[in-house]
Order: C-alpha cells, then sequence, then structure tokens
C-alpha cells in the first residue's frame, strides 16, 4: 500500500450539461472566490492556504502532527480538488464547500505524526524541485486538453476519456507533491506517473 496521497474523482464522461460545460469558466467564479477567501486570510508570505508553518514545526520540535491541523489542511485539499475537477470538466457537480463523497483526498495514516521524520519538512520543498518541473509540464498538457474537451464536451455532450486521465492524473498528481511538501502528511517520494 502507498503511503501517498490519493485522489478520487467520480469523472463523468457520457450525457453532460452542455450549457454548463461551455459556460464553466463563468460557473466557477463564487467558489473560486471563496476558495481564494483563505489565500487572504493567510497571506502573511505564504502562498498557500494549507497551514505549513505549524505543521513544519510541530513536526519538527514535538514529533507531532497535530490533529485539528491536519483536519484543515486536509478539508482545503478536498476543496481545492473539487474546485479543480469542476473548472477542468471533470463533473457537473458543482463543487460543495462541504465533503462530496464523489471527490475524495485521502491521507496516508501517519499516525499523529509518528510514523514522519521530524527532519524531512526542513528539506522536502528542496527534493520536491523535480517534481514541479514535471508537474508544470503536466499542467500545460491538462490546460491543452482541457480546452480540446471544451470543445468537445460542449458540442457533444460527451467528455473525451484521453483528457479525463490526465486531467485527473496531474490533479492527483499536484495532490501528491502538497501531501509530500505542504501538508506534510507523507515521507513517500511522490511517483513521476499520472
Amino acid at each position: 500500500m502507498s503511503n501517498q496521497v490519493e485522489t478520487l474523482v467520480d469523472v463523468q464522461l457520457t450525457n453532460r450539461n452542455r450549457t454548463t460545460v461551455f459556460w464553466r469558466g463563468v460557473l466557477v467564479v463564487p467558489v473560486a472566490i471563496f476558495f481564494g477567501s483563505f489565500y487572504q486570510v493567510m497571506h502573511a508570505g505564504w502562498s498557500t492556504p494549507v497551514l505549513v508553518l505549524p505543521a513544519a514545526l510541530a513536526l519538527i520540535f514535538r514529533e507531532v502532527y497535530p490533529s485539528y491541523v491536519l483536519t484543515f489542511n486536509h478539508a482545503v485539499m478536498e476543496l481545492s480538488t473539487r474546485v479543480s475537477a469542476y473548472l477542468f470538466l471533470l463533473t457537473d457537480e458543482y463543487p460543495s464547500i462541504e465533503r462530496n463523497p464523489n471527490i475524495a483526498v485521502i491521507f496516508p495514516d501517519i499516525e499523529g505524526g509518528k510514523k514522519l521524520n521530524r527532519w524531512l519538512p526542513l528539506v522536502k520543498w528542496f527534493l520536491a524541485i523535480p517534481l514541479y518541473i514535471v508537474g508544470i509540464i503536466y499542467a500545460l498538457i491538462s490546460a491543452l486538453l482541457t480546452i480540446y474537451a471544451w470543445l468537445a464536451t460542449s458540442i457533444t455532450g460527451n467528455y473525451p476519456e484521453v483528457a479525463a486521465k490526465t486531467v485527473l492524473g496531474t490533479i492527483d498528481f499536484w495532490n501528491r507533491i502538497y501531501g509530500y511538501t505542504v501538508a506534510l502528511v507523507t515521507d513517500e517520494y511522490p511517483s513521476f506517473s499520472l
């Protein structure tokens, strides 16, 4: 069993709502503003709403991952995944601000931080540089496939399967990187594969 973050999305390939697909960029704005509000609240020099510093400090000095920080980080990553799945056309279901059984991010069991190396949070961001480079390439490919899928789905009502696999794989890839470098919920180096 892998100790990496897993992303599960119930992708909708057929019988899509062509109208909401066509206007997706506009329809996502309210929930994107809500998600973006976390950046404003936590803007003190950090570029992510996930609580990195409290988790890192607790792991380094106490060898503990506080449960309330873990819960917050998990909830934010799931919200981000719901917004991404909607924006990138994987589903027609509007992203809920509450949990959704059709879209989930699964963290590995860290036993309150006991399974994590206390010193790795200091270097994970550096070790992940190759992952960021590959992730940017995957993101560019997914962006192009999303444009293609947007046109195809707007016309036919069916989402192309090749686009679904790549876009979902890219979201999963970035969630694995975030789980490793930002949320700090795994010490297993993320796989480069989609």
